[in-house]
């Protein structure tokens, strides 16, 4: 049964990784994460992420993306909300780097990796680059029609594949040389994402599509 559909499911997946592996905005915010919280708030972010791709990989699967981007009003909402998000990660990076707050682990560890957690499944389901990519996978998956098991098989691969290529992300960013380093230059680093989610913000604002 897989044999029939494994090329198209082959293809969606590849178009896939193609996203996760070129940085955009939950890249950028693992970048922030890694920098201020350390390895496993960071990790807790590509989870979220991951749980977002769950989203995305099943309006896929079942055509509502497509449907969806034939929606203007719809789409119109999607690129508010998403700008709002942006400029927010922005107003909080923008404050981190003019307050530069000392790093430390929060006493309530467990409401912050939620939290953590939560941030990146939000970016992800309104983050433009990812839709733009799978709405390219909508248009060659054409898995709506199979069974309900390779269904299944498309979001759970899609949810690993998001999760192992963000979670290394995570692990890099978050390793010590590179994570002391950023944290020397880390009201930079923080103004640098700042600039990039305002930049990513107004580009969505602004496009056509």
């Amino acid at each position: 049964m897989i044999a029939e559909y494994l090329p198209k499911l082959l293809l969606a997946w590849s178009i896939q990784l193609m996203g996760v592996f070129s940085p955009g905005p939950s890249v950028m915010l693992i970048l922030g994460v890694a920098t201020s919280s350390g390895r496993a708030p960071a990790l807790m972010t590509a989870f979220g992420i991951a749980c977002g791709s769950i989203i995305l990989s099943t309006a896929t699967a079942l055509g509502i993306a497509v449907l969806f981007a034939d929606v203007a009003v719809f789409m119109t909402a999607v690129r508010l909300l998403g700008a709002a998000y942006l400029f927010w990660l922005a107003f909080k990076a923008f404050g981190k780097a003019l307050k530069n707050p000392p790093i430390a682990f929060t006493a309530n560890p467990a409401k912050s990796m939620r939290r953590t957690g939560l941030d990146g499944f939000l970016l992800q389901i309104s983050n433009p680059k990812a839709i733009a990519f799978w709405l390219a996978i909508a248009g060659v998956g054409g898995i709506g029609n199979a069974p309900a098991p390779i269904i299944a098989l498309f979001i759970a691969v899609a949810f690993v594949n998001s999760f192992v290529g963000h979670g290394g992300y995570a692990l890099l960013l978050s390793s010590p040389p590179i994570r002391n380093l950023l944290v020397r230059f880390r009201s930079w680093v923080e103004s640098f994402l700042g600039c990039f989610f305002v930049f990513a913000g107004f580009k969505l604002l602004t496009s056509k599509t």
